[in-house]
């Protein structure tokens, strides 16, 4: 762009710059400019809005040097105050909806639920200058032009996925991830916990899953694993961004690291040798024997009492080793123990092969196949290989990521539609949208944050915001203006040539 350093700042606000693209949005005159005395105000002051209104001040606090008092809306200092209230809030827009007012005078958001305000603070974040998201105090002034937004998601899931299995990212990693997803609005995480390369998670029950198959990683690089105080930190802090923790246990292929640990899963009952390369489809549990459908109960025993949302995954993918039949006969059989143990199952679209409970939700990703879930009743989430993987290379010279799917630039994140990825699947049947990010060529967070930022907003904004409207032209100009705003962040994006980045 040509924009003077002076412009391009008076264009890095505004109603029109958000992401994702708010369902409405006018603007007004004025400006409301956060001043030191401000105080955030709730109401009613439950348990929950006060800690929202204090991850608010937490998160304005470094750059601006303010400490934002939080004070019951009937006790606040007159003018430049900040209102947080579910009394009033519109139940029309749902629990996740919310409605942001800025005035000259105070700023007012409003929302059904606690949900609602969460979302409705990142976009607040947004409308205030780049700068405000530094860890080190910034010059200011914090202003923030005014406007009415009314705002709720397309979609109910809007996920993206992070892969431990492959190389493995401590607990710190996870949440920076967390906090990066809820700033664009995205609700779950799904953590894959579990290939051929590595066992990721402790279970009691059967320890040397993590002690053995937690001790390798793709291309001999170091292991790891979390200890269940660990992953329910982690659930927890998901929680506190309203992100819904999904576990992944991926069976019965991309097990060689559960086989590994304990050999009697395998049907030759020998050991295989720990794998750290990145084939797929020579692993597979043995179907036949029983001590695998125990083995299936206890880890998911544990797993599912340890994760506070309603789902868990099961994979089931590539599962190449294991014969049609007997697959069909094992989801069918695990799906049960899932729904035993008060949990939905979720796998990969492999798994519509099998007779699924309407309650069931396949994950469509290469193919047509989870057409036959919907016969069946069951919701997709939607995650097009050449659309939404974030591993798959930005082009032929990108540094990291692979392109079995092809190479998948900023544009083509953005400029689909999830209706389209499968002609017989209406979008009524889609649950929502998620970005899977594996983790072969990957080794620190720095690489996460480079293959999944700039695509992950547009990702998130496709899962959010209204298709009407909706367009790669405009779409752009938007996301230009988030470069300081994910420079601030401290994010290693890729500045990607698609973009006239500011």
């Amino acid at each position: 762009m040509t924009n003077s350093t002076n412009a391009a700042g008076a264009n890095q606000t505004g109603l029109q710059n958000l992401i994702p693209r708010p369902a409405y949005a006018a603007p007004a005159a004025g400006k409301f400019r956060l001043a030191p005395q401000a105080a955030i105000r709730v109401d009613p002051p439950s348990a929950d809005l006060v800690a929202l209104a204090g991850y608010l001040a937490d998160r304005l606090r470094p750059a601006t040097g303010y400490a934002l008092a939080v004070v019951p809306a009937d006790q606040a200092p007159a003018g430049g105050n900040i209102l947080l209230a579910t009394s009033g809030g519109d139940p029309a827009l749902g629990e996740e909806g919310y409605e942001l007012i800025v005035e000259p005078a105070a700023v007012r958001l409003w929302a059904a639920g606690p949900a609602g305000i969460f979302w409705g603070i990142q976009t607040f974040r947004q409308l205030l200058p780049p700068a405000i998201e530094s860890l080190q105090s910034q010059a200011g002034p914090w202003e923030i032009p005014a406007g009415v937004v009314r705002d709720w998601p397309r979609f109910g899931w809007r996920g993206v996925m992070l892969d431990v299995a492959r190389h493995f990212f401590g607990v710190e990693d996870v949440k920076r991830c967390i906090d990066l997803a809820a700033y664009y609005k995205l609700n779950r995480l799904h953590l894959h916990l579990t290939d051929d390369q590595g066992w990721r998670l402790v279970i009691e029950s059967w320890p040397e899953l993590a002690r053995t198959g937690g001790a390798t990683a793709v291309g001999g690089d170091p292991g790891g694993y979390y200890t269940q105080a660990d992953y329910a930190e982690l659930a927890a802090y998901a929680q506190s961004r309203f992100i819904t923790l999904v576990p992944e246990i991926d069976v019965p292929g991309h097990t060689n690291a559960a086989l590994a640990a304990y050999p009697e899963l395998n049907c030759s009952g020998i050991a295989p040798e720990p794998y750290t390369g990145i084939e797929v489809g020579f692993s597979s549990l043995c179907i036949s024997k029983e001590i695998t459908y125990r083995f299936l109960d206890d880890v998911i025993g544990e797993v599912a009492a340890l994760t506070p949302g309603p789902y868990l995954h099961i994979g089931g993918d590539e599962a190449k080793s294991t014969p049609p039949a007997d697959y069909v006969q094992f989801i069918e059989r695990l799906q049960s123990i899932v729904q035993a143990r008060g949990k939905l199952m979720v796998g990969w679209e492999e798994i519509s092969t099998a007779s699924l409970l309407p309650s069931s939700i396949p994950q469509a990703w290469a193919s047509d196949v989870s057409k036959k879930a919907v016969q069946q009743g069951c919701k997709v989430i939607v995650s097009p290989g050449n659309r939404t993987y974030l591993d798959m290379m930005y082009d032929e010279n990108c540094p990291l990521g692979l392109h079995w799917a092809g190479y998948v630039e900023v544009r083509d994140a953005y400029d689909w539609a999830p209706a389209d990825l499968v002609p017989d699947i209406p979008e009524s049947a889609i649950l929502g949208v998620e970005a899977p990010l594996w983790s072969e060529t990957l080794h620190t967070i720095r690489d996460i944050e480079f293959m999944a930022f700039p695509r992950l907003a547009g990702i998130a904004e496709i899962g959010w915001s209204p298709a009407a409207g909706r367009s790669w032209d405009e779409y752009r100009l938007r996301l230009a203006q988030h470069g300081p705003r994910l420079s601030a962040l401290g994010v290693n994006f890729y500045r990607s040539p698609q973009i006239d980045w500011i």
